[in-house]
């Protein structure tokens, strides 16, 4: 009824173009059996000379041609050595009723050609088949005719190619729509890593940047409003700006910047009364060399206001011709090495800057505290698989 109403409107129903049906069986080449009906008819009415011996050879052919044509939709049973032991079986049984018998059994090559067609679609298909041919036309002349034997060559040659060609176009089309459907899996799979691993991050930043100005205000309140006031300046600023980055995040258009997350990191850290040190040479970075980087200050600030306890923090962006570095150290505790449980941010960065073609280390330092060393191309690489895992605390919490 569904498809009766689209076919009303003009267009086709997206459920009947998009799922063909169950795949092809053996069932679909069942049929032709019936073109040996002339045979069965000529054994019944006791007009072939020994019976018994053409009785068994039908059977046997049946048989053996079911065995093949249901062998021939599953690729492993297909390229098997049984299903081709009885392939050639069957054309030696086939050729054998044909010389013997002629006449109507020499409508069993054409059967012949669809288990040929049905079980060889390879590369030896083309001269399989006009082999075949030529050997059907060529048993036909001797019990029949040249007029009998050019027909029946081509019938086996058409029903051997058409056969594989069909049955090969319908393979190859289940094939790709299986590959289309697993694609699509994976664009939404990648899709959900992306907005996941961007919203977790920027949550767990602008969170702990709220809570840490917060704390700070309101220790200033009671003894200094103007820098109360200020830090719930900053808090109002942060939550602006989060709500903009969201916004990008699930649009897909956010784009990092060392700059900015830089600037960030200072503020985060003097709220945090961790002392900011900051250093920067070498020449501009390419844009997503800047992003890479971006992430790592915002998420190794992320764990020094949080777990720290630290009292300084170095950040230090070292560019050259070929390779930049950023290292960010503090005088923490210095505990773990970034790989607490249930953390994913470190070895989601090491991921993301792997397929850079850069490398992330963490650990603690030799002097005490926790050091986070990125090391990318300073030219940029490829960009970054929007799959990458999401970057989130990864130093063990106090």
């Amino acid at each position: 009824m569904r498809r009766f109403r689209a076919a009303r409107r003009g267009g086709a129903d997206p459920a009947a173009t998009d799922h063909p049906g169950p795949p092809p069986t053996g069932f679909s080449l069942l049929p032709w059996l019936l073109m040996g009906m002339g045979s069965f008819s000529h054994l019944l009415q006791g007009r072939t000379p020994n019976p018994w011996f053409g009785g068994l050879g039908l059977l046997a052919f049946n048989s053996l041609y079911v065995y093949v044509i249901f062998r021939a939709f599953d690729r492993a049973k297909r390229e098997s050595a049984a299903t081709r032991v009885a392939l050639a079986l069957l054309a030696l049984l086939t050729t054998g009723l044909a010389l013997g018998y002629g006449g109507s059994w020499l409508m069993f090559f054409p059967l012949l050609g669809l288990a040929t067609g049905a079980v060889l679609r390879g590369p030896w298909l083309g001269r399989t088949g006009t082999l075949l041919a030529v050997h059907a036309g060529a048993v036909s002349a001797l019990r029949d005719d040249w007029a009998n034997a050019t027909t029946m060559a081509y019938g086996t040659f058409i029903s051997t190619m058409v056969t594989a060609a069909i049955l090969s176009l319908s393979e190859a089309v289940r094939e790709l729509r299986a590959a289309r459907e697993e694609l699509a899996r994976r664009a939404v799979e990648q899709e959900r890593l992306r907005f996941s691993r961007d919203l977790h991050d920027l949550l767990g930043h602008t969170l702990s940047v709220v809570v840490v100005k917060s704390e700070a205000a309101r220790r200033l309140a009671p003894r200094d409003l103007a820098a109360a006031l200020a830090q719930i300046s900053d808090i109002e600023s942060v939550g602006r700006q989060a709500l903009t980055e969201i916004r990008e995040a699930v649009t897909g258009y956010r784009e990092g910047s060392l700059a900015t997350e830089l600037t960030r990191a200072r503020s985060a850290l003097s709220a945090a009364s961790v002392q900011p040190v900051v250093r920067q040479s070498g020449a501009p970075l390419a844009p997503q060399t800047e992003a890479l980087l971006g992430w790592v200050v915002r998420e190794a600030v992320t764990n020094v206001v949080r777990h720290s306890r630290a009292s300084r923090c170095e950040i230090t962006v070292e560019g050259a011709a070929e390779r930049v570095r950023l290292t960010v150290t503090d005088d923490g505790r210095g505990t773990g090495t970034g790989g607490g449980a249930g953390g994913t941010g470190l070895k989601g960065l090491t991921e993301r800057l792997a397929a850079a073609g850069g490398s992330l280390t963490a650990g603690p330092a030799p002097r005490g505290g926790f050091t986070v060393i990125a090391d990318l191309p300073a030219g940029g690489a490829e960009p970054v698989s929007p799959a990458a895992t999401a970057p989130g605390a990864n130093r063990p919490p106090g």
